[in-house]
């Protein structure tokens, strides 16, 4: 239950934060039709089970700790965000970001400046947010799980029914 929730407050938080962003541009934020944008969840499970793979029986200095979480941020989360941004083109026809007016971009759905970004953002998401975050998981009770469970479910299969 513990990744599942964190896939869920991840993916809304992702979701309100793009929802911000994309008003100053008149964007659009994700496909789906609710309010979570699971790109967001999906890393954030990725880098917490990194890390708790990685560091919670055998912890090793802030720095090293701290140094691995950017790496691994860096390379898994654009290596999600190419495969979302072309998996999204190739089955929903959108592009809904576009780096190749970035320098350093390789085709338009990476770029090394964004890179970046999601290094710093995974130590954020472990070292800021995960504390705070798992004590809001150990108070949620299982029946909102299964309703997010179903709600997610119900929004995925209208926007393969109605956007495919």
């Amino acid at each position: 239950m513990y990744y599942i929730n964190v896939f869920f407050i991840y993916s809304i938080l992702g979701h309100l934060l793009e929802t911000f962003v994309y008003m100053a541009h008149s964007g659009e934020s994700g496909i789906l039709y609710g309010f979570w944008t699971p790109v967001y969840g999906i890393g954030c499970i990725i880098i917490t089970a990194c890390y708790n793979a990685l560091f919670q029986r055998h912890h090793a200095s802030k720095k090293l700790e701290a140094l691995t979480v950017f790496l691994i941020g860096a390379v898994l989360l654009t290596f999600i965000e190419w495969i979302g941004g072309t998996l999204i083109e190739v089955l929903f026809g959108y592009v809904f970001w576009d780096y190749s007016k970035l320098k350093f971009h390789i085709g338009p759905y990476i770029a090394w400046e964004m890179a970046l970004v999601w290094g710093f953002a995974s130590m954020a998401l472990i070292f800021i947010f995960k504390p705070w975050i798992d004590k809001v998981i150990q108070k949620i009770p299982k029946w909102v799980t299964y309703i997010c469970i179903g709600l997610f479910i119900i929004d995925v299969s209208c926007t393969i029914l109605f956007k495919l």
